[in-house]
């Protein structure tokens, strides 16, 4: 149950979740400053910890306090700054002033807002904080008011505040002796790379520049005392819900304290607030647990599921996609063949990619031009629409409405309608120009032609991608009044917009987020769409990697994964069959293949891997998950468990890509079982005793060779 309290006497507030405690209050200059996140306190002990630390004779001297709730410009404060600000007369020191505070509750949890404002300026600031009863994350965000009053000048129209960075939220960890780091690093095909380093002396600083959430960095952070492992030890940790450009910055001082502060935007870009004018920011949650990684991770999962999914706990079907199998080479004809080929496999979804509109022959041309191709549709979609109904599936289609081909109807109509600067190359990448969304008349126009598409064909599905990022990143007709920065934000909220429109229009429509693959993976667009492309890579080995980054923070349920052909379309590596399944079965299955190719044995091992999804998916997709071993393990084994709620299944994954001469893989230890229980091997029929499972392990037996991989499913025995 999460509560929150406070105390009038010391303005000490408390913030309780289920399994931890987030202690605040304000100093005698009225800023609010961090006492304590970690393990349950009450708030008489919060209370009793002190205001100010000594640090040395400099800082002793100038009385240096405990870190503030949000680190802003001015004074003797010389960290990262999570807001700064640009009065109009050139002032951008930010004193605080108290206003005061709401607390307020519900069956859901609990939200504390507290009202500053500056001592001087028109400008006020609101924390928001929220607890929910069943989680440990703690929501945070802030909003910024132009008050419109005339203070700073006494006399005349007041004047906008340039907003040069608004952070969500500051968090800071206890003293430790030391720190570590955990985040994700990559690239295109290589998204979601898991890297732990010791946290650098000074600033270390994770962002995006691009426009889009980006491949080479993923919002959020984990932090440790370097002593945490993936079932023990304190985890701080924080993930901003945003889809767009993005920083953490995280701050080692000579104090030995780790700060971090987070939110929209990127170095240079500002924001101009006018009288009267609201800034909201996106939330930037926290969750702390003593549990280590694993437990950070299951946290976040439930979180996810309990709180960010439009439908959490609906079943994510069976998928073909047809990319891999046509490229660009789309037709009524082939779709057909696809479709029928898929239904026999058991799929539940298909899903017929890019290549159907305009002048679509390769990604060159067409892009904008959102009309079926008469030559390859000649009666339009709706034909293969209720084909694809008649075999018993939904079906789903590929946009990309934030993009323009230069060569296209739209863009000889509407050439002001990208992101460009007067008088500058419009740089092209992939052939391709972005829409500015931030203008009302082009969201307008994406909303049109997806609504009039959703609704005049039963689209069931839609694979929104977005395949490039930002440049020139501006738009003239802002460009001298100085808010040509807003597209960056705008741009993000205009395509949560028109998502949001479109489901609430079409509530049977389901979407799945892709950027170029893991492009745009986040809190914020999770929140949208009910599954998220990781990778454009769907080489089963390089996905091992991927998706163990990609759920140190984002619950298989989200995960799509497809099982290709072999050779594989990217890496030209050969994997057996099995292993692919088994890979992609950890996820969202499902297929991608040319399955017109595929032999008549491979067609028979896929529908029965698919119906044994099936079995399972339930567990995979809603239940709890245990990295048993990772990709870096020395043993070379990577498995994974999960454990459905009622704990009456649990299924476990495990992959072995090469194998030493006379070594067989140990036992894996199993966690979460219920202890004094027997389970059942599904397969084999053999009974295991829960305390053996967990302290001896699961006995692994594994095909030969090379790509060896073995799935086991345990009902667990009614005493």
């Amino acid at each position: 149950m999460s509560t929150i309290s406070f105390s009038p006497g010391t303005r000490t507030w408390l913030l309780s979740t289920p399994h931890s405690s987030y202690g605040l209050r304000l100093d005698d200059t009225d800023a609010p400053c961090h006492l304590h996140w970690g393990a349950p306190l009450t708030l008489k002990q919060v209370e009793a910890l002190p205001s100010t630390y000594p640090l040395g004779r400099t800082d002793s001297f100038t009385g240096r306090r405990v870190p503030e709730e949000l680190a802003v410009d001015g004074g003797v404060r010389y960290g990262a700054p999570g807001l700064q600000i640009r009065f109009a007369d050139g002032t951008r020191a930010l004193e605080w002033a108290y206003v005061g505070h709401e607390i307020s509750e519900d069956e859901l949890g609990a939200s504390l807002t507290l009202r500053m404002r500056d001592r001087h300026y028109p400008l006020a600031i609101t924390l928001h904080y929220r607890v929910h009863h069943d989680s440990d994350v703690i929501e945070r965000s802030l909003t910024l008011d132009h008050l419109g009053d005339n203070v700073e000048t006494g006399t005349g129209e007041p004047r906008p505040i340039e907003v040069l960075r608004a952070d969500s939220a500051g968090w800071a960890l206890p003293e430790r002796a030391d720190y570590r780091l955990s985040h994700v690093v990559g690239k295109w095909a290589a998204e979601m790379q898991l890297r732990r380093d010791d946290v650098a002396w000074g600033e270390t600083v994770l962002t995006s520049r691009r426009g889009i959430t980006s491949h080479n960095a993923n919002p959020w952070v984990m932090l440790d005392a370097g002593d945490a492992g993936e079932e023990h030890g304190q985890v701080w940790s924080a993930a901003l819900a945003w889809s767009g450009t993005w920083r953490i910055t995280v701050q080692r001082g000579i104090d030995n304290r780790v700060r971090l502060t987070g939110g929209f935007g990127h170095d240079g870009v500002s924001w101009r607030l006018s009288p009267g004018e609201r800034l909201g920011t996106p939330t930037f949650a926290g969750l702390y647990t003593a549990g280590g990684f694993g437990a950070a991770s299951r946290n976040w999962h439930a979180y996810v599921l309990d709180h960010v999914l439009p439908h959490p706990r609906e079943l994510r079907p069976v998928l073909y996609n047809s990319w891999e199998a046509t490229g660009f080479a789309v037709d009524e004809a082939g779709q057909r063949k696809l479709a029928a080929q898929a239904a026999a496999l058991g799929v539940e979804l298909f899903v017929m990619d890019d290549g159907w509109f305009g002048t679509r022959s390769s990604d060159t041309a067409g892009l904008g031009d959102w009309q079926p191709t008469p030559e390859r549709f000649p009666d339009g979609l709706g034909p293969l629409v209720e084909e694809v109904h008649r075999l018993g599936m939904a079906f789903g289609l590929w946009v990309e409405p934030e993009m323009v081909n230069p060569d296209s109807e739209l863009y000889r109509r509407h050439p002001e309608w990208v992101l460009h600067f007067e008088n500058r190359e419009r740089t092209e990448l992939r052939s391709q120009l972005v829409l500015n969304f931030a203008r009302p008349d082009v969201a307008e126009w994406a909303h049109g032609w997806l609504d009039r598409l959703v609704g005049e064909h039963g689209i069931d599905f839609l694979k929104w991608d977005m395949n490039r990022t930002f440049s020139e990143a501006g738009w003239p007709e802002h460009g001298t009044d100085g808010e040509a920065d807003r597209l960056w934000i705008d741009h993000v909220r205009g395509v949560y917009s028109i998502i949001d429109r479109l489901r609430a229009d079409h509530p049977w429509l389901r979407i799945e987020d892709c950027s170029g693959g893991g492009g745009r993976v986040d809190l914020g667009i999770v929140a949208r769409t009910d599954q998220v492309w990781p990778s454009d890579n769907t080489d089963a080995l390089d996905r091992l990697t991927i998706q163990h980054g990609f759920t140190q923070l984002y619950p298989a349920r989200v995960m799509s994964a497809w099982v290709t052909d072999a050779p594989n379309l990217g890496t030209g590596r050969s994997i057996p069959l099995r292993f692919r399944c088994h890979v992609a079965m950890s996820g969202l299955m499902g297929l991608g293949g040319t399955l017109t190719e595929w032999s008549d044995r491979e067609l028979a091992e896929v529908a029965r891997e698919v119906a044994r999804y099936k079995e399972i998916r339930a567990t995979v997709q809603l239940g709890t998950r245990y990295r048993l071993s990772a990709p870096t393990d020395p043993s070379g084994l990577t498995a994974v468990q999960y454990t459905n709620p009622g704990g009456s299944e649990t299924v476990v994954f495990a992959w072995q890509p090469t194998r030493e001469l006379g070594r067989e893989p140990s036992p894996l230890r199993l966690a979460s079982l219920s202890p004094h229980s027997r389970y059942r091997d599904r397969d084999s029929g053999r009974e295991y005793d829960a305390a053996l499972l967990a302290e001896y392990g699961l006995p692994l037996t594994l095909p030969s060779g090379d790509y060896a991989s073995a799935l086991i499913i345990l009902d667990r025995v009614e005493d």
